[in-house]
């Protein structure tokens, strides 16, 4: 990956792009440490020390989650603190609307035109619910103490003001993600995402520390001599599952009938059909836990309650929760089947082969032949999809049995950072071998 960068850093158009890539992340990470004003910072900085305590009870909260998507910026209550959660839970409406809805699917298929109109209703879906988000987050700084004025007029114009600031720092990162998208290399959000978790990487490093330090030499606890080491091996053993099943692939063979045109005979070689295993790569993990981030919100609304139903409830869509766990799993499941409905058409890729003269060994072209492409499309997916709940889930059923709270979101992390890094990789070496580079992969 490193020597891909190299050598797309010698393309001046290339590196223009991740010039450009790398000044929009910049921005990104200068406006999630501007806060929104009306705070009481010292008041801000004793609400959320949970978040930034290696507690188990913080982390099992869905607020460490949205803390770390934000890469931060929402403990610190700053101008992008709602991140890219709404821009990713309007895209995932819209998806499921646009499959749902005949009028939509229609639009969506009227090319360039139709996808335009779809993302335009997607921008303003993101606002809407970047003003829900940023009004819920308002009403629980109010109700915990943050807001500096809270009566008769001063609470109302405190409240446009803060308000208005969350709903506009989500709109600005909708911008920085589109921008990305059409002047810088890989996708915007995913970009962003991975910006936001690798700005939290120190603070995970000082939570090792911690925990080997000031509770295992210092507090007596020898357990963590043992534990931290091994969740360092468990990073590393993740990161390298993850990295080959991003590169793996089952090959459908192709066999072309030989044809004659002229004095030229053309066709008679073979082919293969790749499919990859990891098809939708990190969006059905981004958007299962966009999905299951709906209950933090509710919680910021109602707050914590000390016992009851509601109690129970949160306490079940926590991080650790058996119903987090369980919820989390199915939902990957399904988005990556989803994503493999949207991407491919066994139909339309038999109906591609047979006019072409190509056909798959022993399968008989037409219907047959896209049956069987939809029998290996299931099972591939689900070997994928099964593969991103173990990898999910697994950090998290280690952070439970360890009670290493702080832990908790590492499989969600590392997914998106070795996702986003090999796909934005694969797309400068697309874009180096368009340009006809020689020599790029020397």
């Amino acid at each position: 990956m490193f020597k891909t960068i190299r050598n797309a850093w010698m393309i001046p158009d290339l590196r223009r792009k991740i010039l450009f890539t790398i000044l929009i992340v910049i921005c990104f990470r200068i406006g999630s440490v501007i806060p929104v004003p009306f705070l009481d910072m010292t008041a801000l900085q004793n609400l959320m020390a949970p978040l930034n305590e290696a507690t188990h009870a913080a982390s099992s909260s869905a607020l460490a989650y949205l803390n770390t998507l934000s890469g931060g910026a929402f403990s610190n209550a700053t101008i992008f603190a709602m991140g890219v959660t709404p821009y990713i839970n309007a895209s995932i409406i819209m998806q499921l609307l646009t499959v749902a809805i005949p009028p939509l699917e229609r639009l969506s298929k009227e090319g360039e035109a139709g996808r335009k109109k779809i993302a335009t209703i997607t921008r303003y879906a993101t606002v809407i619910l970047g003003l829900i988000q940023g009004t819920a987050y308002f009403f629980y700084l109010k109700g915990s103490g943050v807001t500096l004025y809270n009566d008769g007029f001063a609470l109302w114009f405190t409240a446009i003001v803060i308000i208005l600031a969350f709903t506009a720092g989500t709109a600005v990162m909708m911008w920085f993600g589109e921008q990305i998208n059409e002047k810088g290399i890989g996708n915007g959000i995913s970009i962003l995402l991975f910006a936001g978790i690798v700005a939290r990487l120190p603070y995970t490093i000082n939570l090792l520390y911690r925990y080997f330090v000031e509770q295992g030499i210092e507090g007596g606890m020898s357990q963590y001599f043992i534990l931290v080491p091994l969740w360092v091996v468990v990073f590393l053993v993740v990161m390298w599952v993850i990295t080959f099943m991003q590169d793996s692939e089952r090959r459908i063979p192709i066999q072309y009938a030989k044809r004659v045109v002229g004095r030229k005979m053309y066709g008679g070689q073979s082919s293969h059909l790749p499919i990859k295993v990891a098809l939708g790569g990190v969006l059905p993990i981004i958007f299962a836990s966009s999905i299951l981030s709906i209950p933090s919100t509710i919680q910021i609304f109602t707050g914590t309650p000390s016992e009851g139903f509601w109690k129970m409830f949160f306490d079940a869509f926590s991080t650790t929760g058996w119903l987090y766990m369980t919820l989390y799993f199915v939902l990957i499941i399904m988005f990556g089947y989803f994503y493999t409905t949207i991407q491919y058409n066994p139909v339309e890729m038999a109906n591609n082969l047979k006019q072409n003269n190509g056909t798959i060994p022993g399968i008989r072209p037409g219907a047959p032949t896209a049956d069987f492409i939809r029998k290996i499309l299931s099972r591939i997916t689900l070997i994928g999809c099964l593969f991103l709940g173990f990898i999910a889930l697994f950090p998290l059923i280690y952070s439970a049995l360890t009670n290493m709270g702080s832990m908790s979101m590492g499989g969600t992390s590392i997914i998106i950072m070795v996702g986003v890094a090999l796909e934005t990789s694969k797309q400068m070496e697309s874009q180096m071998m368009m340009r006809h580079y020689k020599g790029f992969l020397d």
